[in-house]
């Protein structure tokens, strides 16, 4: 089942190009959009994805002030701030309100698909119950570690 991601920016051709590329791409769907803060909050709520890609200059309530909203209510969501005022912005405040990156649109849409692929896809980290690789068996045709019948 592909990931959901919803978009949040009040450009409307930044949008339609994020849209496209995401749709490409067969492991995510683009669940819905929103062009200002209110829209972006009311929406998130009712369609609960499981991304929120989120501008941070928007009419409304601007996105840091959607990202401390949605991140209390819904903590599980990664949101990933994609704005061209990285650099005030600081990862440090974003962290504060509940953002999980800051990417900016400079940088290029590579770097934003490369991070909401980070963050939707983790690691595959090894399950303790992963059996051991088994140790290569000596020439006496006995495995290390098995015992000798005397």
């Amino acid at each position: 089942m592909p990931k959901r991601i919803m978009i949040v920016d009040d450009g409307p051709d930044v949008r339609q190009v994020i849209r496209a590329v995401f749709e490409a791409r067969t492991d995510y769907e683009i669940c819905g959009e929103a062009s200002n803060g209110a829209e972006a909050i009311e929406r998130a709520l009712a369609l609960k994805p499981d991304l929120l890609l989120l501008d941070v200059a928007m009419p409304m309530l601007n996105g840091v002030e959607v990202a401390s909203v949605l991140g209390g209510s819904m903590p599980q969501m990664p949101i990933v701030l994609y704005t061209m005022y990285n650099e005030l912005l600081g990862l440090s405040l974003a962290t504060a309100v509940g953002a999980k990156a800051v990417i900016s649109k400079a940088d290029g849409i590579s770097k934003l698909i490369e991070c909401v692929h980070d963050l939707l896809e983790p690691k595959a980290q090894p399950t303790p119950e992963a059996p051991a690789p088994t140790a290569p068996t000596p020439k006496n045709g006995k495995a290390t570690g098995e015992t000798l019948e005397h």
